[in-house]
């Protein structure tokens, strides 16, 4: 079971901040392949992966990071200064 974390903008697309999911992805990428067939609202905030940032347990990272025993995945949208 792993914890998935939507942020800012992300998480008004889905819906919800979090879910807890059973998974068999071994990637981020094949977990956000996986989200976006469950339903639109997934493929519409996934749409542009460049528009994204990734942290596996709290770990900045890329869409290629494995997730072997993380516990935790969160999405957001890049961070701006000011």
């Amino acid at each position: 079971m792993i914890k998935v974390l939507y942020f800012a903008w992300v998480r008004e697309r889905i819906g919800v901040p979090y879910e807890m999911l059973e998974t068999q992805s071994g990637t981020v990428m094949e977990l956000v392949e996986e989200l976006k067939q469950k339903e639109e609202r997934y493929k519409v905030a996934f749409s542009d992966l460049s528009a994204l940032k990734v942290a596996v347990d709290q770990e900045l990272c890329e869409f290629d990071a494995e997730l072997n025993g993380a516990l935790e995945v969160a999405f957001f949208p890049p961070m701006t200064g000011g």
